[in-house]
């Protein structure tokens, strides 16, 4: 059953393409009105955004980086013009540097927490603001497989994730008295732009490793998403779903 999300109002971060784009596009088809973040690719969010008003909804694009406090400020302000509240706050914004720990520069490690844990931070922070004035509203968090299990040549990354998750459920706590939940979507082996790089067939390449027998897609997140923002996961706050096809649940096993 598609989840009713209908005359809301959700923020996605990082929603100029694939996962973001896709979480986007489902809140959308699902009834919300939607404020596409991006930090520099602004005809992608353009592009996101005129598919949202194709599916008859309303759509809105901001730049803002999701590290950077007054970025942050700016865009919940130009949002809050834009529609009468929020009821949805997606953080999507993340970025990695692929390198081996005695090798990453610390300029690098600082980059990708900045953006994917700081700009969790920040966002959720004012997001909460808000919906603790206006009685409540879901924040989902994009967390990854290494919240499971470390990501060699990701230390960065996968600190920055691990933190989100803590993080998901120290706010959950805080939050629950002003009826705002916040949990965590973790996504396995993805196929978008990004990681279509990362190997010649990065389908096949996963799918071979993936108990459920294929590589994940955007919209399989997206699904995750919708669920967790909307009424059905009310009593739902402070915890993580892994939308992996198994993959990061199998064990080593030797036989």
């Amino acid at each position: 059953m598609v989840p009713t999300l209908e005359s809301k109002t959700a923020l996605i971060t990082g929603a100029s393409k694939g996962v973001g784009k896709g979480i986007a596009l489902e809140l959308a088809r699902c009834g919300c009105h939607i404020a596409v973040n991006y930090s520099s690719d602004a005809r992608g969010a353009d592009a996101t955004a005129a598919e949202v008003r194709a599916l008859g909804r309303q759509a809105v694009t901001v730049q803002a980086d999701a590290g950077v406090a007054a970025d942050v400020d700016r865009m919940f302000a130009e949002v809050l013009r834009q529609f009468p509240r929020l009821d949805i706050l997606v953080n999507n914004a993340g970025t990695q540097t692929w390198k081996a720990l005695l090798d990453l520069e610390e300029a690098e490690w600082d980059n990708v927490i900045r953006t994917n844990l700081k700009g969790c931070f920040l966002c959720t922070q004012r997001a909460g603001r808000h919906m603790r004035e206006q009685g409540g509203g879901s924040i989902v968090n994009i967390g990854s497989g290494c919240n499971k299990v470390p990501f060699p040549n990701l230390s960065n990354y996968t600190a920055s994730k691990g933190g989100i998750e803590m993080f998901t459920k120290s706010a959950a706590l805080e939050l629950a008295k002003y009826r705002i939940r916040v949990n965590c979507v973790a996504p396995g082996a993805i196929e978008i732009e990004r990681t279509l790089q990362e190997a010649a067939d990065y389908g096949k390449t996963w799918a071979a490793v993936t108990p459920r027998g294929r590589v994940g897609q955007p919209l399989d997140v997206a699904r995750a998403v919708a669920f967790l923002a909307g009424d059905s996961a009310d009593f739902i706050t402070g915890q993580t779903l892994f939308v992996d096809g198994g993959l990061f649940s199998q064990p080593v096993w030797p036989y």
